[in-house]
């Protein structure tokens, strides 16, 4: 589907236009309530997309929902609506009752003994509940009984609950979810979204900021940085796309692979450049690009960094298809399903 005619994606856009503009993340990652704009979020139904149509939601598949969850980066959105989705997408495919707050995902925790410990949760800070999942056990966690530290970015936290909360905790029916490479894709969702906002940003810096008379963007150098941005952010938006095909609880590990590995993969180096583009005045606070800048560098490690996907389609490619690795390449960029 192509982004003009996404109707979910272009009334999403037209809420965060009037609810969430850069005043207000910068309210809310300064401490400030995030109720307001989560109500605005929740009472439009976003967040139940995924959700059966029997069970109020719009029905969408993982597919469909690519452009929302673009949306969520290219917004720098500081409450986890992409993670609340995608959450009671899978709590609903389990027959799971789910909360009305925001949730968040964790796809992986240390246990010290005595506590179950969880590093740099996204949006933690303004999350009601974290889905995790941990060796053999997927379970619904509720922060208000965690230990919570700043971490990363504003909205992070590191989580930890007594093991006995762990333990107690209903235990998830059939099979567990694959919070790993759904993180994946969302994170390459969200930095395809913020991608495409800093390019912008910058395409209007180019026109705008004069030097020697004209526009810097009339200089060839400028022409061949924001040129080479472009083709970032493009090919990153595409691998993100394909990233999300399959249904909520069972996500092509290899494209959710591929996503993740390109989308860190361009995510420092389109950041580089924009800041390059702008000058000194990209790195001050008082400037929106860093909203978007600092969660590039955030999401890329978020969920494993580029180095870590690029290894699981290394393993795929040498243990697990008897292929060249061009038609591997081929397999996983055709839009049909791989099973097909």
């Amino acid at each position: 589907m192509n982004d003009e005619q996404d109707l979910f994606a272009a009334s999403l856009r037209t809420l965060l236009q009037a609810h969430a503009d850069p005043a207000v993340v910068r309210a809310v990652e300064a401490g400030g309530p995030a109720q307001a704009l989560w109500q605005a979020l929740h009472d439009s139904g976003f967040a139940d997309a995924l959700l059966p149509e029997a069970q109020g939601g719009a029905g969408l598949g993982l597919g469909e929902a690519f452009g929302l969850l673009a949306l969520c980066g290219e917004f720098a959105l500081p409450v986890p609506l992409g993670e609340t989705l995608l959450a009671r997408g899978l709590l609903a495919q389990a027959g799971l009752a789910w909360p009305e707050g925001p949730l968040t995902l964790a796809a992986q925790a240390l246990d010290d003994g005595e506590r179950l410990v969880c590093t740099g949760v996204p949006c933690a800070r303004v999350a009601s509940h974290v889905l995790l999942r941990h060796l053999d056990r997927c379970a619904l966690l509720p922060v208000a009984e965690a230990r919570v530290e700043a971490a990363g970015l504003a909205q992070e936290a590191t989580l930890s609950w007594p093991l006995a909360t762990w333990q107690a905790a209903p235990a998830w029916p059939g099979a567990l979810p694959p919070l790993r490479e759904l993180q994946a894709v969302l994170y390459a969702a969200q930095m395809a979204g913020a991608m495409r906002a800093v390019f912008e940003r910058s395409l209007q810096h180019a026109n705008e900021r004069q030097q020697f008379g004209r526009p810097i963007g009339k200089f060839q150098a400028i022409q061949h940085q924001l040129s080479v941005m472009a083709e970032l952010v493009f090919a990153s938006r595409m691998a993100a796309r394909l990233g999300c095909q399959g249904p909520v609880q069972a996500p092509d590990p290899l494209r959710a692979a591929l996503a993740k590995a390109r989308c860190s993969e361009a995510a420092p180096e389109v950041a580089a450049l924009a800041h390059a583009l702008h000058g000194a005045i990209g790195f001050t606070a008082e400037f929106d690009l860093q909203l978007y800048t600092r969660r590039l560098h955030a999401w890329r490690q978020a969920g494993g960094s580029e180095s870590h996907w690029q290894g699981v389609l290394g393993e795929a490619l040498v243990n697990g298809h008897e292929c060249l690795t061009l038609d591997l390449l081929r397999q996983l960029t055709d839009a049909s399903p791989l099973n097909a």
